[in-house]
């Protein structure tokens, strides 16, 4: 069986002099009353003979409504294990988004309740925000939180020149 690859985007912003970073929370009945620990990144399975960062755009674009600018510079953050096995490739870009505006998110089905016959559609995200670093940290899959500490690094060493 091949391991499951997905791509994924760290956008990123600086606002009021701190770093801050946009998640995503899953959508569905299993994520609706969870926080801390359980947003994600942008990303999404690679589809097969798709490049992984153009993978990683098109995803964030499916999942959230967000339009990515396909000019970088994009930041390879490397890649990280998620404890279900996938292996998830990133890049940071640095982008603004509106926060006020609403995200436009694929769906997906399922029987729900368990064992009720009733299929409903759920959204693959149902919010998504940035999020100071301190607090996205707080929020993200703890398998991710590498990713953040990539970008920090990446940035500081930019900094320098």
């Amino acid at each position: 069986m091949r391991p499951r690859i997905s791509a994924g985007l760290v956008i990123y912003r600086h606002r009021g002099g701190q770093l801050e970073v946009f998640l995503a929370h899953p959508g569905g009945p299993f994520f609706a009353h969870r926080d801390d620990g359980c947003w994600t990144i942008p990303k999404g399975e690679v589809e097969p003979g798709e490049e992984l960062l153009a993978a990683a755009i098109r995803e964030i674009e499916e999942e959230i409504g967000f339009a990515v600018k396909k000019v970088g510079p994009y930041l390879s953050l490397g890649s990280i294990q998620q404890k279900g096995g996938k292996f998830v490739h990133a890049w940071a870009t640095e982008q603004d988004h509106d926060d006020r505006q609403p995200i436009r998110s694929n769906e997906f089905e399922m029987e729900w309740p368990p064992r009720s016959g009733r299929i409903q559609s759920f959204p693959e995200v149902d919010r998504a925000q940035f999020f100071p670093l301190a607090e996205a940290r707080r929020k993200v899959k703890e398998r991710q939180i590498p990713l953040l500490d990539e970008l920090v690094r990446l940035l500081a060493e930019r900094a320098k020149g």
